[in-house]
């Protein structure tokens, strides 16, 4: 991360040998599954919950150019469905995202700082599925009650859903302090309110 800033010469070293691997790692698993595969998932964990983890102006400049030439390799050597996944507030970089091919954005961290699931279908959900932003693993589902929980998935549901581009599922793992009834109530809620 330092790097990005102060040491140019080798940030850009780095991931130029970085996508070199993943692209040559892509060419092999898609000689080998791609015929019986639809989605390809990139991980690039680029938000914290208060916003970026770096200014979108670095972003723009050292490590868009990367994901580009990533990402439009694998669209432009295979027919499947670019599946992102990137945690915290990512806002700012969707439109990049869109930009360079991405088709999926995961997990839809609704709790970041400007990423309200009003807001993302609104301007964004003609553009990119959303596979997440179902149910709250932060707050709701360790803390509510199930009833709570069944409320807060539908509410979740009735704004991601319509019009498609949604795939349910809730923001994060899955944590040890979640009561196992409120998993029951998740899942139950999404049987009961899916459209």
């Amino acid at each position: 991360m330092v790097d990005l800033i102060s040491n140019q010469k080798i940030a850009r070293c780095i991931m130029e040998n970085l996508v070199n691997t993943f692209i040559e790692r892509f060419n092999r698993y898609n000689a080998a599954i791609g015929k019986y595969i639809q989605i390809i998932n990139v991980n690039d964990d680029l938000g914290m919950q208060d916003g970026p983890q770096i200014s979108p102006a670095s972003y723009r400049k050292m490590v868009k150019p990367y994901q580009k030439r990533l990402y439009q390799h694998i669209k432009k050597n295979s027919n499947l469905y670019l599946f992102l996944h990137t945690d915290g507030s990512v806002y700012e970089f969707i439109p990049d995202f869109i930009e360079m091919g991405v088709d999926i954005l995961n997990p839809v961290q609704f709790t970041a700082k400007d990423m309200g699931l009003e807001k993302l279908k609104k301007e964004f959900g003609r553009d990119i599925s959303f596979w997440g932003g179902g149910c709250d693993t932060q707050n709701a589902l360790p803390s509510a009650t199930p009833q709570e929980v069944k409320k807060h998935v539908r509410e979740c549901i009735s704004i991601l859903a319509p019009g498609g581009g949604f795939v349910f599922n809730q923001i994060h793992n899955i944590q040890a302090d979640v009561p196992p009834e409120n998993i029951m109530a998740m899942y139950e809620a999404v049987k009961e309110y899916s459209y």
